[in-house]
């Protein structure tokens, strides 16, 4: 599975991929408004161990932001459980020297797009850590809206921040 955009292919994550996934992940600044479970260093070990998990994936709900042929970031969908199994939590990252050219814009309108069309989801959503006004001006520009901001929700880096909502629904 692979999704196209004007200067991205949205992919699987490949064997191939470790040495650019460590160059592009090992940045604090990366990792500053993601969950702790994006490792930071960001190793090999790292690297190699998440390569193997989201190559197993059916359907495919993680995929490498790919640019002249090099991965240099990621996105993914977490699908909701239970009752909210109608929607997915989207996430992304991309390697510092990327930032600010389009590209987050770019992939999250493909994922929500596969979302919707081919996963037949209802609802795609993202939490925003306050401070990181970068990431929630992407999901604004593909069409997300703002549901709520929960207060003190998280402690990242020894800062307690709020998280803000976003949302779009088919």
């Amino acid at each position: 599975m692979e999704l196209a955009t004007p200067r991205l292919l949205l992919r699987a994550w490949r064997a191939g991929d470790g040495t650019a996934l460590v160059r592009e992940a090992d940045d604090p600044r990366v990792s500053q408004f993601l969950r702790d479970r994006f490792p930071s260093p960001y190793l090999r070990e790292h690297a190699d161990f998440w390569i193997a998990h989201a190559g197993s994936q059916q359907p495919l709900t993680d995929f490498a932001i790919v640019r002249d042929g090099e991965p240099i970031g990621g996105i993914g969908l977490e699908m909701l459980p239970d009752v909210a199994s109608i929607g997915a939590e989207i996430g992304y990252w991309l390697g510092v020297r990327h930032w600010g050219q389009g590209y987050a814009s770019e992939a999250v309108a493909a994922i929500t797009a596969y979302a919707f069309d081919t996963l037949e989801l209802l609802r795609v959503q993202a939490g925003v850590y306050a401070p990181n006004v970068a990431s929630a001006r992407v999901l604004e520009k593909c069409g997300f809206e703002r549901e709520g901001t929960l207060r003190h929700a998280v402690r990242k880096r020894g800062a307690v921040l709020d998280v803000h909502l976003y949302a779009r629904v088919r």
